[in-house]
């Protein structure tokens, strides 16, 4: 009787236990996405996890498309929030197959976020920002 209920149970719980792991480990696609961070929120009843939204700008004038993404390192999350309204690119994996939105509401889990100082206007125009020039500090000596 035991062997008849338990163990098909317990061969369950394995099977679905191993599926969890694969799917948060597999990765479908990465990729990378740049543009400027509009907002990152802690979200969620039982299981948090912080979620955002990246204005991507193609062309000045053009639509604003947005790319919603979930982050689960609380360090990853800190770095969002530092560069918060600047340009930034995102590095990000696709994971598929996961049932619920307790692991995150999108499909995209961003790993790492890297500050970008040029903008591109359009295929081949890249404007450079000014950085300030330090001044000299008198005399040179000889």
């Amino acid at each position: 009787m035991f062997k008849r209920l338990v163990l098909p149970l317990i061969v369950l719980a394995a099977l679905v236990a191993a599926y969890f792991a694969v799917m948060l480990n597999w990765s479908y696609s990465s990729g990378e996405r740049a543009g400027w961070v509009q907002k990152l929120s802690h979200k969620g009843w039982l299981c948090k996890t912080w979620e955002g939204e990246l204005a991507l700008v193609s062309m000045p004038g053009a639509s604003v498309e947005k790319f919603f993404f979930t982050v689960n390192d609380d360090a990853v999350a800190a770095d969002l929030n530092r560069y918060m309204g600047r340009r930034v690119s995102l590095h990000y994996d696709e994971r598929v197959g996961l049932p619920t939105s307790c692991f995150g509401e999108t499909r995209h889990f961003v790993n790492k976020v890297i500050p970008v100082d040029d903008i591109s206007l359009s295929p081949g125009v890249v404007v450079q920002p000014t950085h300030p020039v330090p001044a000299a500090s008198g005399p040179s000596a000889p």
